[in-house]
């Protein structure tokens, strides 16, 4: 179907925009490096605030630091109207409109990188750049995989930290349970975790002067607090109204009122909205004249701020330094930890717990009164000296574990953090510093590019392997694209959730002379072995670094084995044992045609050519290893092919067996014909089924062939096929035409097959080749008879030798099938606890291998 003229005319425009701004970005990274020139950002560019904020003023403000020159990169007009009236003419700080020319120009060529976010998916760091992360709080909500579908929402999240030099944690909780378990660096990351503390929190530390200029700053932007007591009301984002936030912002509205009227006229209650809804917020009227503004840093509000209402926000933990009250209004606290997580008992915080606003306010205004905090302001609480200091020289504790948080959440706050996480990072000091890499278990570190993770048998097969992998041995990564159809997240929730989950998301950097240069040389069939040639080198060095960062790995695999693009990549690893797997019989398959096309002809030759840079190359099946090293001579020499054989999930082929038949409808399907005739067969009815792609390898063409002469003599035989394919319309004519239309059915993909199997009587597989089919194994799980053609590895597919293997004919197919009708087909069966410790043992003894003695240098051309 055409799409209309203005929406191909803008798809146009949306790939030129997008290979103008590639090729900028590939200018900008062939620039040199400014060492001296350091690049700010926060909350993708909100404005000058938190971590950053801090480190920039302290270096701005230091003598020795006058060579460098600060870039902040701000995507909002007054955040960007606020830096130029503080810094218009500024000899060294200046800002770049973020996604802009100037920005990439900027963040491709700056020598320090500071960032409490994320960069965006197109960056990847530069030799000789220094990147600090410094995240932006410590988390009281899940966070990264610990999250409900974290490992996709923290794709780029977790992209940035491997990338970043440094990472800085406010406390050892945050660098534990966030950095190493959320975001699981533990054993991968190579850069540093700096424990020292929040620059921003700094920041907190006012005089009375720099308290008056906040309070005039907010007079400015048409917030009249006078001399009051401000508190302040900052709950967190809870993520679940995204789609609908202006719902949020008005029932704060709510919130503060009732607050306001709690507390009394003796303080005055301001807002602090989260980055995500600032903008919503700042339109709504019932806000104007309590909304603090985003271009003021939170943790210089806080300073003045006498005390703090929140929830989940992470702010409190800041606050926690001042040793000024806290109030917890969790209206919601029962569905949050079901919904979202949080890491600490929500019983257990550090003040008053309530669930109203009203409420709130009147907790508020008890601890105000209690600590001595008047119309006179918070002065009593900040004179320059953090509050914490003050309560450890006997001041009172707003609650009863305060003092207990404050020890463990914020034991380095004394006001001097900006200064020691300079010395770190700008000065390269670290003696005396609390700076620590990231922590490891011993564990091998295996890498294993999975696929697109669509229902297919290589899907089906990485993932039992990854379920049945001793995690206790291996820490494992699965590395994947980010596909978000429903079929790809119904695999990937299937992998074992001690395995890390890595997407490569965004596009690869380079010129387009030399993505040219690249593609030319593969359409030739001569493409560029692994480090032979520095521009192709350098290319895929840097996608490595893109995705992975400073990530190691001790193993590597290609499990998939048909992508040109992520084996290339795998192979520019840092140095490690790579081995690479051979589904099928590999040069068969390279000459697969459908519709006249053969669709794997050029790719898989590329991964061919690929094969002499592996260490290992994986057949399923022994029979299968002795055809791919014969087919394939020319590409490997014959010491590096060797076997592990596919395992089957036997908890979900045996859990889904044992469901109803109708489980395998989808909702709303209506029970198909063929269905029942399975739930409620005659006596003399037999079922055979087949489970499999509808593709030209699988040969279902030849199947209803050699069924339709069974079902001549037999018509109360029947077939049904479960999968999906290109070939789907042309099997449905052949079953038209051959008049079986009552008899042959084609069931369709089916997520738990299971069922049918269970239901049918005997299994046939009619494949002209195979690797080690993963559906013969479950056959024998459900205790099938199984029928199949003569493909090569056909006798190592299952232990035993229960299989009736016939000639690739239809005429012997149909003597196969014939056979279990008189009975002469025995079940096949399959002892899952010994084949499964025989399966992990090959595993374990091709990791243990290492690396091959010497290179395969013989010159490849794919064509």
């Amino acid at each position: 179907m055409k799409l209309p003229l203005p929406g191909r005319l803008g798809r146009y425009a949306s790939r030129a925009g997008k290979a103008v701004q590639a090729e900028r970005i590939a200018y900008a990274r062939h620039l040199p490096i400014a060492h001296d020139t350091v690049l700010y950002e926060s909350f993708a560019g909100n404005g000058v605030l938190c971590n950053p904020e801090a480190i920039f003023r302290h270096l701005l403000g230091r003598a020795d630091f006058d060579h460098l020159t600060h870039v902040w990169s701000i995507d909002d007009e007054h955040a960007i109207a606020r830096f130029e009236a503080e810094f218009a003419g500024h000899p060294r700080v200046r800002f770049v409109r973020r996604g802009s020319f100037d920005y990439w120009r900027a963040l491709s060529t700056a020598g320090y990188l500071v960032n409490n976010a994320t960069f965006p998916p197109a960056f990847g760091k530069r030799p000789g750049q220094v990147y600090l992360n410094t995240w932006h709080g410590t988390p009281l909500k899940l966070m990264g995989f610990d999250m409900p579908n974290g490992a996709i929402e923290s794709a780029n999240t977790l992209r940035n930290l491997l990338a970043a030099d440094f990472v800085l944690a406010a406390n050892p909780f945050m660098a534990e349970t966030m950095y190493e378990d959320a975001y699981r660096l533990r054993n991968i990351y190579q850069g540093k975790i700096i424990e020292e503390g929040y620059p921003r929190i700094d920041r907190q530390r006012l005089t009375a002067a720099q308290e008056q200029d906040v309070r005039a700053e907010f007079a400015r932007a048409g917030i009249t607090v006078g001399d009051k007591p401000i508190v302040l009301f900052a709950p967190t984002w809870r993520g679940a109204s995204f789609s609908d936030p202006a719902d949020g912002v008005d029932e704060l509205a709510g919130h503060a009122a009732a607050m306001q009227a709690a507390v009394g006229d003796e303080a005055i209650v301001l807002l602090k909205t989260h980055q995500v809804v600032h903008a919503l917020a700042a339109a709504r009227p019932a806000l104007r004249g309590i909304l603090v503004p985003n271009t003021i840093p939170t943790n210089v509000t806080l300073g003045a701020a006498a005390a703090l209402v929140t929830d989940y926000s992470s702010i409190f933990f800041d606050y926690l330094a001042t040793g000024r009250p806290i109030v917890f209004f969790t209206p919601d606290a029962d569905a949050y930890a079901h919904d979202r997580g949080t890491y600490l008992p929500l019983d257990q915080l550090p003040g008053p717990v309530t669930t109203t606003p009203a409420d709130a306010g009147r907790q508020v205004r008890a601890l105000l009164e209690a600590t001595g905090t008047d119309a006179a302001g918070a002065d009593a609480a900040s004179a320059g000296a953090a509050g914490a200091d003050a309560a450890g020289a006997g001041a009172a504790s707003p609650h009863e574990r305060y003092a207990e948080w404050a020890e463990r959440f914020t034991p380095f706050e004394d006001g001097e953090v900006t200064r020691r996480v300079v010395d770190i990072v700008f000065r390269g000091v670290a003696s005396g510093h609390r700076v620590r890499p990231a922590r490891t278990d011993g564990r091998k570190r295996l890498l294993f590019y999975v696929g697109g993770m669509r229902s297919n048998g290589i899907t089906t097969s990485i993932v039992n392997l990854l379920n049945a992998i001793d995690h206790d041995e291996y820490d494992v990564t699965a590395l994947m694209p980010l596909f978000r159809a429903e079929d790809p997240l119904t695999n990937r929730a299937r992998i074992h959730p001690a395995v890390r989950q890595v997407f490569r998301i965004g596009g690869m950097n380079g010129s387009k002379a030399v993505q040219l240069r690249r593609h030319a040389r593969n359409r030739r069939g001569l493409p560029p072995a692994p480090r032979d040639e520095r521009w192709h080198t350098a290319l895929w060095d840097a996608e490595w670094t893109r995705v992975f960062g400073s990530a190691r790995f001790d193993w590597v695999a290609d499990f998939s084995g048909y992508s040109p693009i992520w084996t290339n990549l795998l192979l520019h690893s840092p140095q490690a044992p790579r081995a690479v797997w051979l589904h099928n019989e590999m040069a068969s398959d390279r000459e697969r045609t459908v519709a006249g096309r053969q669709h794997l002809k050029q790719s898989l030759g590329l991964v061919f050519s690929m094969y002499r840079s592996f260490d290992h190359l994986v057949s399923v099946a022994p029979e299968l290893t002795r055809l791919n090293r014969t087919a394939l001579a020319a590409y490997a020499p014959p010491d590096r092919f060797t076997t592990v054989r596919n395992l089957p999930d036997v908890d979900r082929v045996l859990d889904g067996a044992a469901q109803p038949l109708t489980s395998v409808l989808e909702p709303g399907e209506p029970e198909p014909a063929w269905m029942e005739g399975l739930r409620h067969p005659h006596r003399k009815t037999r079922w055979f089924v087949s489970v499999a792609r509808l593709s030209t390898e699988k040969n279902h063409a030849r199947l209803l062939r050699a069924f339709a002469q069974v079902h001549a003599q037999h018509p109360e035989s029947r077939l049904v096929i479960v999968g999906t394919g290109p070939l789907e319309a042309d099997l449905r004519h052949q079953i038209h035409e051959a008049g079986l239309t009552d008899a042959a059915f084609l069931a369709g993909l089916r997520r738990n097959p299971f069922p049918i199997l269970a239901a049918s009587d005997c299994f046939v597989l009619s494949s002209t080749y195979e690797g080690q089919p993963m559906v013969l194994l479950e056959a024998a799980l459900c205790a099938l008879p199984v029928v199949s053609t003569a493909f090569g590895s056909v006798r190592d597919a299952l232990p035993g030798d229960t299989i009736r293997v016939v000639d690739q004919t239809d005429a012997a197919l149909r003597d196969g099938m014939l056979a279990f009708l008189r009975g002469e087909v025995p079940a096949s069966t399959l002892d899952a606890a010994a084949y499964t410790t025989e399966v992990i043992a090959e595993l374990d003894a091709l990791i243990a291998a290492g690396r091959a003695d010497a290179a395969f240098t013989s010159p490849i051309r794919t064509r």
